[in-house]
């Protein structure tokens, strides 16, 4: 229990956090790695090159300072992070490493204008939060291992199958390397995937979504091969994968993780939009609909740049023929010439607000679930919410750690 005296100095920090929160997080995550090079086996190489990893952390501090006198305000987000760290193999012995580097950047970055009364109050702080998040943890470790098929850390698994869905996505069959149980999922949910990749000095661990539904004897993921672009370079992992990881391979996988999951008690009509490889949750979610609330409307949108790009499309053809509770709807940014020809697609261009309200109408009181790149994500949501829907109706996840909308 934090005392009245240290909630009010750790209020007190809150601007500077939001001026200097990401250069603080910034000096963290340089001076822990240079000292502990060793927890670059856990952490994304690529999200702390973008600064995507330093933004996230920020906003997480920011928003634990705001809320320190009602933690319970930032419990749904503690949670979301709790699975990742569950998914990655963060263990409680980590937490005084990310403690004693917190404090020390807070300090290196502030430099007087943190005194001693300010870093005290925050390693208080801290040793509080932190303990929340090794409680959580402990228990999804627990859950982990003990389910029916289940197990902790990481296991290994052979790559079954391994399948082109499209010109930029693939999909992978995960079968257990020990031929027993694999544990069950909830619909939304990812796995990490550790990889040892040849020339590289650290483990590399990158968390792909389940594109199919559960209780099948293999989990699926679908990949987008990410190539150098607008001066970003390659993904390591997603080449790798595909260039490299044959059939027969056998890869690490943690067991299923997640927040962003199907809320299976919702029984009124549920609206799933998607962009590029965002569309691989949704998939998952369809099909639990489908097997579990056979009398549940929904309907599944999805936005690609053509029929080439765009992946498991035949699935979710499949499903809405034979099932009509299920509606799909295809828009395409630059249809091919087959695509027009074919009359593949339901919109040409992007998704926008006068489109979604003709596809949705009638549902606006639906609930709705979105995924896909971060544009297209504040787009999505912009667009539910001038068609009236109500933002507490909104879930979505993102790729990486979260952004803002």
């Amino acid at each position: 229990m934090l005392s009245a005296n240290t909630i009010k100095v750790i209020k007190s920090t809150v601007p500077v956090l939001e001026v200097h929160g990401t250069a603080i997080t910034k000096r963290f995550y340089e001076a822990m790695f240079a000292d502990y090079p060793e927890l670059l086996n856990i952490f994304n190489h690529a999200n702390q090159k973008q600064g995507r990893q330093q933004t996230a952390l920020a906003n997480t501090v920011y928003a634990a300072a705001q809320h320190i006198d009602r933690l319970e305000a930032i419990l749904p987000a503690v949670k979301g992070i709790a699975h990742k760290h569950r998914s990655l193999g963060v263990k409680a012995e980590h937490y005084p490493i990310v403690g004693k580097y917190l404090l020390k950047a807070i300090k290196d970055t502030l430099g007087d204008a943190a005194t001693d009364d300010i870093l005290q109050a925050w390693g208080e702080a801290y040793g509080v939060i932190a303990d929340v998040f090794i409680s959580v943890e402990a228990e999804m470790y627990a859950t982990a291992q003990q389910q029916s098929g289940g197990w902790a850390d990481f296991r290994p698994f052979v790559v079954a199958r391994k399948v082109k869905e499209s010109s930029v996505i693939t999909s992978f069959y995960f079968e257990p390397q020990d031929g027993g149980a694999i544990a069950e999922f909830e619909a939304g949910q990812y796995i990490s995937l550790k990889l040892d990749i040849p020339g590289e000095t650290y483990t590399h661990i990158r968390q792909y979504s389940l594109s199919d539904s559960s209780g099948k004897p293999y989990y699926r993921i679908s990949v987008k091969r990410e190539d150098a672009h607008s001066g970003r370079p390659a993904g390591k992992v997603s080449v790798y994968l595909h260039e490299q990881v044959k059939e027969g391979d056998t890869v690490w996988l943690s067991a299923p993780a997640g927040a962003f999951t199907l809320d299976s008690n919702d029984s009124r009509p549920v609206v799933f939009i998607s962009g590029g490889v965002g569309v691989t949750p949704m998939v998952s979610m369809a099909k639990a609909v489908i097997e579990k609330t056979p009398n549940r409307q929904a309907t599944f949108i999805h936005a690609a740049v053509n029929s080439e790009m765009q992946a498991l499309r035949p699935e979710v053809e499949s499903l809405a023929a034979s099932h009509p509770q299920l509606s799909a709807h295809f828009v395409y940014s630059r249809p091919s010439e087959r695509d027009k020809e074919a009359g593949a697609y339901s919109k040409e261009g992007y998704i926008d607000t006068a489109w979604l309200k003709s596809v949705i109408a009638g549902s606006e009181d639906a609930s709705f679930y979105f995924c896909g790149p971060l544009p297209f994500m504040k787009a999505v949501k912009a667009a539910l919410l001038e068609c009236g829907v109500a933002e507490s109706d909104l879930n979505y996840e993102f790729f990486g750690p979260a952004a803002a909308l």
